[in-house]
């Protein structure tokens, strides 16, 4: 789960995010400790915890004194509306960039877009009935 390629930290806290963004951990829900972070991921609890100080100084997770961390009412909103921004600005603005080039209007690009999630829903029952043979 851990790779070299960005700082320690910076990945716990995605994968808390990721965690409520997918609903694993819910509004209000006790999030596991910078011990059990450090533990699981082999890591310096110091590192866990500097991940998880990111996400309370973001107002996504809370501090209960003497209890733990906890997911803030109305992190997943925030978040999902954060990465829907972050889409917004890493696919779809150079896409629509691409397409203006490319002559492509709105109503050809709205139509790629429906056959491309055509063949997506396809290929993934596809791979559902290969699964259960």
């Amino acid at each position: 789960m851990i790779d070299d390629s960005r700082p320690i930290f910076v990945q716990i806290a995605e994968m808390i995010e990721n965690d409520i963004v997918d609903g694993v951990l819910a509004e209000e829900a006790q999030v596991p400790s910078t011990n059990e972070f450090a533990a699981f991921h082999r890591i310096n609890p110091a590192t866990a915890a500097k991940g998880v100080n990111r996400l309370v100084d973001d107002g996504i997770l809370y501090k209960k004194r003497g209890i733990g961390m906890f997911v803030a009412t109305g992190a997943r909103a925030v978040l999902v509306g954060r990465r829907r921004e972050e889409f917004y600005e890493q696919y779809l603005a150079p896409l629509a960039r691409e397409a203006r080039k490319l002559g492509i209007d709105g109503a050809q690009l709205s139509d790629m877009l429906a056959r491309e999630a055509a063949s997506a829903v396809a290929g993934a029952t596809t791979r559902a009935k290969e699964g259960a043979l």
